[in-house]
C-alpha cells in the first residue's frame, strides 16, 4: 500500500509539472489567464507553484510584445515576492533593484514589506527595520500592518531601541485576537520593567504569566516588581508559589529574591533555605548574598556554616566587610577557635566604617593576643588602645591586661621599657619589676653585654618584691664580677648567694662553688678554694661532669700550693689512672712535685713521659723547658740542649721561645761554645727585641764579644737590633717618674706621663710596659680609638709578657665596639696561637667562633664549634654559639634532622637571640619538610618564647602565613601577613610580607565563591 501511495504522489507531481510547462508554453497565447492563475496560486500561499509562472511572464527570453507591460511589472513584483517568501537569496538582490528602479509606489512599498520580512526571518533586524520603515502602512493589509509592527518592534528590541519598540508592542497588545498578542505583552512588559515602569510591566506580565512559553520566566519579573514596589509579602507569596510549581527558568534567581525578602523582614529562618539553595547552585555570588546567607546561619547557631561564609567577605574597607568580620569573630569564639577569632577582630579593627565596632575589635584583638601568647602584639595593641580610647568602657580592663602581659611576657627588653613608661610607682608594676629586671639581665648576659646586665641586676637589690630574684641576682653579679676581674666583688656576691641558694636554670650551687673556688685561687686563698672544689668533687671518674673533673684537679692544685705534696700527688694519680682530660696536666704536676722534693731524675722521667703518653698535649713544650731547667740547675748544660731545641721546634710554644733561646745560649756559653751561644742570643734579640730575655741576653753577648776582643762588632750588633750600647738613664728615670701616678691610681695624670714617655722613647726599654698601661687606661675610659693605638703597639712586638692580654682586648674592641668581625677574627686567631692561660684560650675559641658566625663562615666555623664543646668549664653562651654553628652548617648542607637537633640544643640552653633564631629555624625546617602542623606549633613557640627579639618574631609570623597558605587557610594567611605588612618595622620583612600577602589574596580571590568587583 505504501508503495502505491508513493507512486501516486510522484505521478501527481509529474502531472502538475507537465501542466505548468504546458501553461508556460502558452503564456504568449493568453498572458492574462496565466497571470490570473499565478496570482491565484500566490493568494493561496502556493508560492513555489506561483514563482515559476511569474518568472516566465516577465522573462525577456520567453515573452513577446503581446504581454502587456503592466502584467510584466506585476509578474516581476510577484516573482520577487515569491522568491522572498521562499527565502531565495537571489530574490533579495532583485527586490532591492525593483525598489530602486521601479516607480509604482504601491508595489515598491509592498516589496519593502516582503524584503523586511525576508530579513526578519534571517534575523538581520537592522536590514529588516530599514525596509519596514520604507514600507509604510498605506498599501499593507491589516494583517501585514500588525505583523510588521510586531516584527519591527522585535527588531528594535533586539537592537535595544526600546523607545522605538514599546509603542509598536503596545499597539499589538491592544488586539487580543492578534497571533502576536501574547508575545507583544511579554516584550512590552519586559521593556516597561527595564524602564522601571512597574505598573505597566505588571499588567502586561499578568496577561502572559500562565502561557506555556512564559509561565516559567515571567514569575521572576512579577516577583521582582512586587519586591521593588515594597510589597515584600506579595513578592514572597507570589515567588514561593511559582517555585512550588517547579521548572522555573530563573529558579535560583527567584530563590535569591524570596530569600532576600524574608531576610529584610528579619525572618532569617525562613530566608535560610531560599538563600542556601541560591548560593549552592550559583558558581559566583555577590558579597551581599553571601553575607545574608552567612547571617542566617549565624542566627540559626550554625557556626561552622556561618564561619565558612563570613570568612570570604573580608579584604574590603566597607561596612559589609567590617560587620562580617565582627560576626565572624563572634562565631569563632562560639566554637572556641580563638586564633581565628583574633584574625577576624584584626580585620574588623583595620576597618573604619563603624567606629564602635572598630573600638571593640581593637580591644578584643589585643585581649586575644594576650591570651594566646602574642605578647609583643598584645603590648603594642593595649598601649595604643589605652592611648587612643581613654574614655572607653574597656580602658580599665585594658590596663589590667597590660599589667598581666607585663608580668608574663618573655619580651623583657620591651617589658622593661614599658614598665618604666607605665610608672614604677604602680603596685602591679612593682610586683613584676624584679622579674623583668632579672629576665632582661639574663638576656644581656647571654648576648655578651655583661656591663648592661650588671646595672640591671644591681637595681634588683633595692626593688620591692625581690625575694625570688635576689639570690639569682647575687649569683649573676658574682659571675660578672669574676669575668671582669673584680675578684673581691665576685666572692662577696657568691657568698651572699650561698646563704640563700636556689636553683633556677643556669643558677645552681655547683656552679657557684666552682666560681668561688676560682676566685679564691686568684686571691691565693688556697684553703678556701680547696673547700669549694672539694664540695663539688672528692672523687672522680670518666663519667664525671666536666666541672666535677676540673674541680677535682683544682683541688689537687690547692694541695700543691699548700705544699701538701703527698695529697696532691694522690689526687693527680687518680686523674692519670682514669685518663681524664687533664691527665697530661696531672702528670706534669707530679713531675713538678718530684722536683720540689729534689728527686730530679724522677722529675725528668715524668716530664719526658708527658710527650710519650700524651703526644697531642699542649704541655709538651713546658715539660721540655722544665727538663732543660732541671739540667741547667744541675749544671748539666749539655743535657739541656736537646729539650731546648724541642721547645724551639714546637709551633705551639711561641710564648716560651724567648726563654728557650736564652737558656740555650746560656747552656752553650757555659760549655764554652761561644759561637753557638752567640747564634742563639742573636736569634733571641732579633726575633724578640722587647722581651726581658732579650735584655738579659745582652750581657752574655757583651761578654762573648769582649772576651774575643770584638767590641766594634758588639756595638754594630746592638745598633742593628735597635739597642743602645747602654740604656739611657733618662729613659729609666722618665719611666720611673711616669709610673708613680699610675701606682697611685691617679689615672688622669698617669695617662699624660705614660703617653709622654711612649712619645719620647718609642723604642725605649719600658716602651712595651708603658704602651700596655696606657692602652688599659684608655680602655677603662672606653676611649677605644686611643686604646687600640697602644694595644696594637704591644701586639706588634708579640710575643711578650703583655701580648696575650693585649691581643685579647684588641680583639674585643674590634668585635664589640667597631663591629669589624674580619679584623676581630684575625686577632682571635692570633690569640689562640699565643694564649697560655686556659681562660684566654677559651676566649680566643669563642671569639673566633663568633666572628665566623657573624661573617657567615659556617663551614670554617663547624670544626671550631666541635672543639669548643669539648672544652672544660665553657659557659652556656659558648654552648649556644657552638650548637648554633653546627646547626647552621647542617641546614646549609640540607641535613635537616641533624640541624633541628642542634637547634633544639640551643633552645634548651636558655633565652638569647641565638635561642630565638634557633626556635625559628626549627619551624623553618618543619615547613621545608612539609610538616605543616609541626611548623605551625613551632612558629607559635617562637612568638611566645622568643622574648625581646622582634626580628625573629616577625619572621615567625611570616612563616605562619606561609603555613596557612599551604593549608589553603586563606583567611588566617591573609590576616597574619596583613598584620606584618602593616606593622613590621624592618623594611625587608615588611616587603616580604606584602609580596606573600599579594599572592594569598590573588589565590583567595581565584577560589572565592564571591564575584570579584
Amino acid at each position: 500500500m505504501n508503495s502505491k501511495i508513493r507512486v501516486g504522489i510522484a505521478f501527481a507531481l509529474l502531472l502538475n509539472a507537465a501542466q505548468l510547462n504546458a501553461q508556460a508554453t502558452k503564456a504568449n497565447e493568453d498572458p492574462d489567464a496565466d497571470f490570473k492563475q499565478a496570482k491565484e496560486l500566490y493568494q493561496k500561499a502556493q508560492y513555489s507553484l506561483a514563482y515559476p509562472l511569474f518568472k516566465t511572464l516577465y522573462d525577456e527570453n520567453n515573452r513577446t510584445s503581446s504581454i502587456p507591460v503592466t502584467i510584466q511589472v506585476e509578474s516581476k513584483y510577484y516573482a520577487i515576492a515569491c522568491g522572498l517568501k521562499l527565502d531565495d537569496a537571489t530574490a533579495a538582490k532583485a527586490a532591492v533593484e525593483f525598489i530602486d528602479l521601479e516607480h509604482y509606489a504601491p508595489r515598491i512599498q509592498l516589496l519593502c514589506f516582503e524584503l523586511g520580512e525576508y530579513y526578519f526571518r534571517k534575523q538581520d533586524y537592522v536590514a529588516a527595520n530599514t525596509y519596514y520603515e520604507k514600507a509604510g502602512f498605506d498599501n499593507l493589509s491589516n494583517r501585514q500592518i500588525a505583523d510588521m509592527k510586531f516584527h519591527q518592534a522585535y527588531g528594535y528590541f533586539t537592537m535595544q531601541r526600546f523607545n522605538d519598540a514599546i509603542p509598536l508592542f503596545n499597539a499589538i497588545r491592544q488586539i487580543p485576537a492578534d497571533p502576536n498578542y501574547i508575545d507583544a505583552n511579554y516584550y512590552y512588559g519586559f521593556i516597561c520593567f527595564y524602564q522601571k515602569n512597574y505598573k505597566e510591566a505588571l499588567t502586561a506580565f499578568r496577561v502572559v504569566e500562565n502561557q506555556p512559553n512564559y509561565k516559567t520566566i515571567v514569575p521572576y519579573y512579577v516577583t521582582e516588581i512586587y519586591y521593588f514596589n515594597g510589597d515584600k509579602d506579595k513578592a514572597i507569596e507570589y515567588g514561593a508559589a511559582a517555585l512550588g510549581k517547579g521548572s522555573q527558568y530563573y529558579d535560583v534567581q527567584l530563590r535569591q529574591l524570596v530569600g532576600h525578602a524574608w531576610f529584610e523582614k528579619k525572618e532569617y529562618d525562613k530566608a535560610l533555605p531560599y538563600l542556601e539553595q541560591y548560593v549552592a547552585h550559583t558558581e559566583k555570588v555577590r558579597r551581599e548574598d553571601l553575607y545574608e546567607l552567612s547571617y542566617c546561619y549565624y542566627e540559626a547557631g550554625s557556626w561552622d556554616k556561618a564561619i565558612s561564609g563570613f570568612k570570604e567577605l573580608g579584604g574590603k574597607e566597607d561596612s559589609l566587610a567590617q560587620n562580617s568580620m565582627y560576626l565572624l569573630a563572634d562565631a569563632y569564639l562560639k566554637v572556641n577557635q580563638k586564633p581565628s577569632a583574633r584574625s577576624a577582630f584584626l580585620f574588623c579593627a583595620l576597618n573604619s566604617s563603624n567606629a564602635v565596632q572598630k573600638e571593640i575589635s581593637r580591644f578584643h584583638y589585643a585581649k586575644l593576643s594576650a591570651e594566646l601568647g602574642y605578647t609583643d602584639v598584645a603590648q603594642t595593641e593595649l598601649q595604643e588602645f589605652i592611648a587612643n580610647y581613654p574614655k572607653s568602657a574597656y580602658n580599665n580592663e585594658a590596663k589590667e591586661l597590660l599589667v598581666s602581659v607585663l608580668a608574663n611576657t618573655n619580651n623583657y627588653k620591651d617589658a622593661l621599657s614599658l614598665a618604666q613608661n607605665v610608672g614604677l610607682d604602680r603596685e602591679s608594676v612593682k610586683k613584676v619589676y624584679p622579674r623583668i629586671l632579672y629576665g632582661r639581665s639574663v638576656e644581656l648576659i647571654n648576648d655578651q653585654q655583661i656591663l648592661q646586665a650588671d646595672e640591671l641586676l644591681t637595681k634588683i637589690f633595692n626593688a620591692p618584691y625581690n625575694t625570688q630574684q635576689l639570690p639569682l641576682a647575687y649569683f649573676w653579679k658574682g659571675e660578672i664580677a669574676y669575668r671582669t676581674g673584680n675578684i673581691d666583688g665576685a666572692v662577696g656576691y657568691l657568698q651572699n648567694y650561698m646563704t640563700n641558694a636556689v636553683t633556677a636554670g643556669e643558677v645552681n650551687v655547683t656552679d657557684a662553688r666552682y666560681a668561688l673556688g676560682y676566685c679564691y685561687l686568684r686571691q691565693e686563698n688556697y684553703p678556701a678554694a680547696l673547700q669549694q672544689f672539694e664540695s663539688i668533687a672528692t672523687s672522680v671518674s670518666a663519667a664525671s661532669t666536666g666541672i666535677q673533673q676540673d674541680a677535682f684537679v683544682r683541688g689537687a692544685d690547692c694541695y700543691f700550693m699548700l705544699k701538701k705534696y703527698s695529697k696532691a700527688q694522690q689526687l693527680y694519680d687518680v686523674v692519670i689512672s682514669n685518663n681524664l682530660a687533664a691527665a697530661d696536666y696531672a702528670l706534669y704536676q707530679k713531675a713538678v712535685i718530684a722536683g720540689a722534693a729534689n728527686h730530679f731524675s724522677e722529675k725528668i722521667n715524668l716530664m719526658q713521659s708527658v710527650a710519650q703518653r700524651y703526644p697531642s698535649s699542649g704541655l709538651i713544650a713546658d715539660a721540655n723547658l722544665e727538663i732543660a731547667n732541671t739540667h741547667i740547675a744541675s749544671e748539666n748544660f749539655d743535657a739541656a740542649i736537646a729539650p731546648l731545641n724541642k721547645v724551639l721546634a714546637d709551633p705551639k710554644a711561641s710564648s716560651i721561645k724567648p726563654e728557650a733561646y736564652l737558656k740555650l745560649g746560656v747552656a752553650y756559653f757555659n760549655l764554652n761554645k761561644n759561637d753557638e751561644a752567640l747564634a742563639n742570643f742573636k736569634k733571641l734579640v732579633a726575633a724578640y727585641p722587647n722581651s726581658p730575655e732579650s735584655d738579659a741576653a745582652v750581657d752574655y753577648v757583651r761578654n762573648i764579644f769582649i772576651s774575643e776582643q770584638k767590641t766594634g762588632e758588639f756595638v754594630s750588633f746592638m745598633r742593628q737590633n735597635g739597642k743602645n750600647v747602654s740604656y739611657s738613664e733618662e729613659d729609666s728615670l722618665t719611666y720611673a717618674a711616669a709610673l708613680i701616678p699610675y701606682n697611685n691610681n691617679d689615672q688622669a695624670t698617669a695617662l699624660q706621663t705614660l703617653e709622654s714617655y711612649t712619645t719620647k722613647f718609642p723604642d725605649g726599654r719600658y716602651a712595651l710596659d708603658a704602651n700596655f698601661q696606657v692602652a688599659e687606661l684608655y680602655n677603662t675610659r672606653k676611649d677605644f680609638v686611643n686604646a687600640l693605638k697602644h694595644y696594637e703597639a704591644v701586639n706588634a712586638k708579640a710575643p711578650n709578657k703583655y701580648a696575650e692580654q693585649s691581643v685579647l682586648q684588641t680583639a674585643r674592641i674590634y668585635y664589640f665596639e667597631k663591629k669589624d668581625y674580619a679584623k676581630a677574627e684575625e686577632l682571635f686567631k692570633q690569640l689562640r696561637g699565643i694564649a697560655n692561660q686556659q681562660d684566654n684560650k677559651l676566649e680566643s675559641m669563642r671569639g673566633l667562633l663568633r666572628c665566623q658566625y657573624k661573617l657567615g663562615q659556617f663551614t670554617d666555623a663547624a670544626p671550631n664549634a666541635q672543639e669548643l664543646l669539648q672544652q672544660k668549664g665553657i659557659a652556656t653562651d659558648d654552648k649556644m654559639m657552638a650548637n648554633m654553628v653546627i646547626a647552621k652548617t647542617s641546614q646549609l648542607n640540607n641535613q635537616l634532622d641533624e640541624a633541628a637537633t642542634a637547634y633544639k640544643n640551643v633552645v634548651s640552653l636558655g633565652k638569647s637571640e641565638y635561642a630565638a633564631e634557633a626556635r625559628y629555624r626549627i619551624a623553618e625546617i618543619f615547613n621545608t619538610q612539609g610538616k605543616l602542623k609541626e611548623a605551625e606549633k613551632a612558629g607559635f613557640e617562637v612568638i611566645n618564647k622568643a622574648g625581646s627579639y622582634d626580628f625573629w618574631i616577625t619572621k615567625a609570623y611570616i612563616l605562619l602565613g606561609d603555613v596557612y597558605f599551604k593549608e589553603k587557610d586563606y583567611f588566617n594567611a591573609e590576616a597574619t601577613l596583613k598584620s606584618v605588612a602593616e606593622n613590621a618595622t624592618t623594611p625587608e620583612l615588611k616587603q616580604e610580607a606584602q609580596q606573600k600577602l599579594d599572592a594569598v589574596v590573588a589565590e583567595k580571590n581565584k577560589n572565592s565563591k564571591v564575584v570579584q568587583q
